[in-house]
């Protein structure tokens, strides 16, 4: 049988730019919370927080202990290895060998089986899965972080890419750990059961007026040249990237190419009771050339 625990949260991937802002607004809120990570020692120090690991998504026995006693789980994905479903499988079994009853999951704008950005395909499978999980469970797509933009643009402030001229609705960190928290604090009303919200930010852009945004907020020249899917294949073929790194970011453009991801939702101001964040009032970018 299943442990009951007691209402307490745990954030996976806790060290990282996402996790790390969800715990931090659970603290805000006097919540009580795991925080789990392959490497606890990197783990920030918060009122109310139990650092829990090292455990591996798909370390079943190691993920056990690290959420023992929790009652909800909120799962930032792992980064794409090609066994990403299979991580996130685990992960979730094993909450749910020990008492989690209640998944917050965080996936991708866009998934879909048929999606043209690679990563997204593989956010669906683990959305399927956890549909047939038997837990109680939202998804949380979040739209294209407003921070991706600079960190792709290169020493010059250059984003190159195959963009073209589609729109998206870029979203903060701070804005989708704010959306997540709202729901992950009401543990017990059951409205966001099984469903899957759509977090972007308040307005469509296209890359140039997005990276033209960002020169306005850092002051610095950022700007942005669409490439052909030709020139970008070659270039980053050039810069030693891997094919499999390739084909997700070129699959990354092309999405917001051919305006898959471009509705605006309401699902931030619904939840927070606060309007999300213009690209523009972000606060902080990333250096150039560390995207992932």
């Amino acid at each position: 049988m299943p442990e009951q625990n007691h209402p307490t949260v745990a954030v996976t991937g806790a060290t990282g730019a996402l996790g790390s802002r969800i715990a931090a607004k659970l603290a805000e809120r006097g919540a009580s919370q795991l925080l789990v990570a392959r490497d606890p020692s990197r783990l920030p120090e918060l009122t109310g927080a139990e650092a829990r690991g090292p455990a591996h998504y798909d370390d079943k026995p190691a993920m056990r202990e690290a959420l023992r006693g929790a009652s909800t789980l909120v799962l930032i994905s792992s980064h794409p290895t090609g066994k990403r479903l299979e991580e996130h499988a685990a992960a979730i079994e094993a909450g749910r060998d020990v008492g989690i009853d209640r998944v917050l999951y965080v996936s991708l704008i866009g998934s879909d089986v048929i999606a043209t950005y690679r990563n997204a395909r593989d956010h669906w499978l683990t959305e399927q899965f956890l549909a047939g999980s038997g837990l109680r469970h939202t998804v949380f797509r979040s739209g294209l972080y407003a921070s991706t933009p600079a960190a792709l643009a290169d020493d010059e402030l250059v984003v190159r890419g195959p963009g073209g001229s589609g729109r998206v609705a870029f979203v903060t960190h701070e804005d989708i750990a704010a959306a997540v928290t709202a729901v992950a604090l009401d543990e017990g009303n059951t409205e966001h059961d099984g469903a899957v919200l759509d977090v972007t930010g308040p307005e469509a852009l296209t890359l140039q007026e997005a990276v033209s945004r960002i020169a306005e907020s850092t002051g610095k020249p950022y700007r942005y040249e669409d490439e052909s899917l030709e020139e970008a294949f070659k270039r980053r073929w050039q810069l030693g990237i891997s094919g499999a790194q390739i084909e997700a970011w070129i699959s990354w453009f092309q999405a917001i190419a051919r305006d898959e991801i471009s509705t605006v939702t309401d699902v931030v101001p619904r939840l927070t009771g606060s309007p999300a964040t213009p690209m523009q009032d972000m606060g902080w970018w990333p250096e150039p050339n560390t995207a992932w």
